[in-house]
């Protein structure tokens, strides 16, 4: 069940409150399905053990929502969003001229 209060800063001990701990062990969920907008939600997991108080706990370290036009990045409460152009996602264009494969064959 989830916890009910004020969201906890990522990286901070709810125990006795140390700030900057990085976790332990990480690891990723990718959502069944898409949002509304045809993005695939990754959560990227960890565990996090408080040097002070020894506390452990698992909390959420960043989401990436990949798909549509580009690519939105949340880490610790802060979102950057990279949108990806028509140009670099268009390949080389080959134009093949039937009658010089007409030629070819003779």
């Amino acid at each position: 069940m989830p916890r009910r209060g004020r969201a906890q800063e990522p990286g901070s001990c709810p125990n006795c409150g140390a700030k900057g701990i990085k976790p332990d062990k990480t690891w990723q969920t990718v959502s069944p399905l898409p949002d509304a907008l045809g993005r695939v939600t990754i959560t990227i997991m960890g565990s996090y053990r408080c040097p002070n108080c020894g506390y452990s706990w698992r909390g959420i370290v960043s989401k990436i929502k990949a798909g549509g036009s580009g690519v939105e990045i949340e880490t610790r409460g802060k979102g950057k969003k990279l949108e990806a152009s028509e140009e670099d996602r268009r390949g080389a264009v080959i134009e093949i001229d039937l009658k010089d494969l007409e030629r070819e064959e003779e």
